[in-house]
């Protein structure tokens, strides 16, 4: 969580860790690490970013292999158009609706089942954490309990009604999905809440005994920020006294500090922290150096950080009546107190209230987060993982909103087609189906050869309305400004690049809540934690094909197992050293994946 100093006159006795520019204030930051917190390590952020396909996307567009995504569509089109033409010819319809009846059937149930779903998980959700939050029940260890169960009991109860009203595969896989769905974005509502409702209350510990620590060593409270605050000015006297006698010149300012290669200018309007205490003092004392006896620095903040390491928080100010704002996230004043008792209290109290609240721009704190409105927009935003405030749009683009809905669409029907004319056909008939006594089975490999084909074009139909139709689409409706929803996954020279890259959402949330948290909550190795984590996503996909499938075969699981020694054969320095060959290793692997799990698990 990033901790900005306040802002102050630099001729005050006070703090002077804030400085005026042209066209904003520079607050330089400081960092304290926590040495007892439960918060997961992993580094999880969101960021106003566009899709990889967005037309609004600059780096789209000035793509060289951008034209090759319009000869994909346009030849996807004319492969459909023949199609419907030589199904017309043959059998006088352009398409057999047969699949279409299918996956229809019992629709009012499955949508009233999916509704009570998001209503009873929401429910859950909101009434957990309020629990937490009034003390009614200890999140560690209890809740952690609870929260299990209550989450076991949500797939348990779902997978049961799937089979009780033995829907198709198309609808079982779907609300099985959307199950799994919510219970990933309820698991990281109530273990983000949870921890909120921990911090929270190790924050009023470490207050009461900052307050004792005042009374007995500092001689009371306000006298101990008086103190601090003196000896605060004290020390950045010196430090801008110590900066002026160096008779830094003008290009030697410049590269006071080494520059940090990789770091971005930080733009207007936009908040960041980072934690490079080395940075800070260079840019403290570069800003001493070019500032005026108010602090006022006579260049544009952009400029003025430009070359450093990140280690500042940048806030611009609009107008008059913001000169000097008053960040919630501004440490104690006692973490300048002389007495390092006091002064590491008031950093750990610092630490703990900055994790309370979010980064900005609303600053939303903990338990004010804790409303029906915040809980829906988190349903509805495309992420599973839950924190105080992501980053929002400004507003809702309805031609965007129209263009993402006629591409579901139309994608659906390019996809229906290639599902039921080049895919149902060649799929073995259930044993004990009528057609199951006529069939004659072809050899296997012929049966994988027909079909990766077909598989690996629905593979990627799904996958653009998915990631790119209906989680952009939501993303407008719910203001969400990050659409980082997958990368270049296509490019991924190995199996570990690509489960990072092909599903963004799903990553995030193993990195965080089971990859991360396995290492900080049960002392696992990186190894461990990584087997962990393969072995319950095994576990999520192998469960789901038996929901679909009615069958125990276990192929799905072993496959995904399988990844591992693949992941190492992967880090030999021949194959890590050719980006082709890792290339086409995973090509090859995706496309016979598919029709082997097809085959197995309908004809095996």
């Amino acid at each position: 969580m990033p901790i900005a100093s306040p802002p102050i006159e630099r001729n005050s006795s006070t703090n002077s860790n804030s400085y005026q520019t042209t066209d904003g204030t520079l607050y330089v930051s400081k960092t304290f690490l926590s040495k007892g917190s439960k918060k997961p390590r992993a580094l999880v952020t969101f960021a106003p970013r566009h899709s990889v396909f967005d037309l609004s996307n600059e780096k789209a567009l000035a793509n060289e292999f951008r034209g090759f995504f319009s000869l994909f569509w346009i030849s996807i089109f004319v492969f459909t158009v023949r199609t419907y033409i030589r199904s017309f010819e043959t059998s006088g319809h352009a398409l057999n609706l047969h699949f279409a009846t299918m996956f229809s059937r019992d629709a009012i149930n499955l949508a009233l089942s999916d509704a009570v779903l998001v209503l009873t998980t929401s429910t859950i959700c909101i009434s957990f954490a309020k629990a937490a939050q009034k003390g009614w029940l200890q999140y560690y260890w209890t809740g952690v309990v609870i929260q299990h169960m209550l989450q076991t009991a949500v797939l348990v109860s779902a997978v049961g009604w799937t089979f009780k009203r033995n829907w198709p595969w198309v609808q079982s896989g779907f609300f099985t999905l959307h199950t799994l769905v919510m219970i990933m974005k309820m698991h990281s509502y109530m273990t983000v809440n949870g921890y909120l409702t921990w911090v929270s209350e190790e924050s009023d510990k470490v207050l009461g005994e900052l307050r004792k620590v005042t009374e007995v060593e500092g001689g009371g409270w306000d006298r101990s920020i008086a103190v601090a605050k003196e000896h605060r000015a004290a020390v950045d006297y010196q430090s801008s006294a110590s900066a002026s006698t160096e008779s830094l010149t003008p290009s030697r300012m410049s590269s006071d500090s080494p520059p940090v290669a990789g770091t971005p200018p930080i733009p207007l309007g936009v908040q960041a922290s980072y934690v490079d205490p080395e940075t800070a003092r260079a840019l403290r004392q570069r800003l001493a150096f070019i500032s005026d006896d108010n602090g006022v620095v006579n260049a544009d903040s952009k400029d003025v950080v430009e070359g450093l390491g990140p280690s500042i928080t940048y806030k611009k100010t609009d107008d008059e009546s913001d000169k000097h704002p008053t960040s919630p996230l501004s440490p104690h004043p006692l973490v300048d107190h002389p007495n390092p008792d006091i002064s590491t209290l008031a950093k750990g109290y610092t630490e703990l209230q900055g994790e309370l609240t979010s980064t900005g721009p609303l600053y939303v704190a903990y338990p004010e987060n804790l409303t029906a409105k915040n809980l829906a927009v988190y349903m509805l935003i495309p992420t599973l993982v839950y924190q105080l405030e992501y980053p929002r749009t400004n507003k809702i683009r309805p031609l965007y909103v129209f263009e993402k809905t006629v591409a579901t669409f139309g994608t659906f029907v390019l996809l229906y087609t290639v599902t039921e004319t080049f895919i149902l056909p060649l799929c073995p008939p259930s044993p004990g189906s009528p057609e199951y006594a006529d069939y004659v089975q072809p050899p296997f490999w012929r049966l994988l050869l027909d079909l990766a084909l077909p598989f690996m074009l629905a593979y990627l139909l799904l996958f653009y309305i998915m990631f790119e139709c209906i989680c952009n689409a939501f993303a407008e409706l719910s203001y969400f400004a990050d659409r980082q929803f997958f990368e270049d996954w296509w490019n991924s020279t190995t199996q570990a690049e690509f489960s990072r890259k092909w599903n963004k959402p799903v990553h995030v949330f193993l990195l965080r809540h089971v990859y991360s948290s396995s290492m900080t909550s049960y002392k696992l190795s990186k190894r461990n934690a990584m087997f962990v984590t393969f072995l319950l996503s095994a576990c999520v996909h192998e469960l789901v094909m038996v929901v679909v499938t009615r069958k125990f075969r276990f192929y799905l699981f072993l496959m995904q197992l399988a990844q591992i020694p693949l992941i190492a054969l992967n880090s030999v320095p021949f194959i890590k050293q050719n980006k082709l060959l890792g290339n086409l290793m995973f090509w090859t692997g995706l496309y016979a994946g598919f029709p082997l799990l097809c085959v197995g698990y309908v004809a095996y």
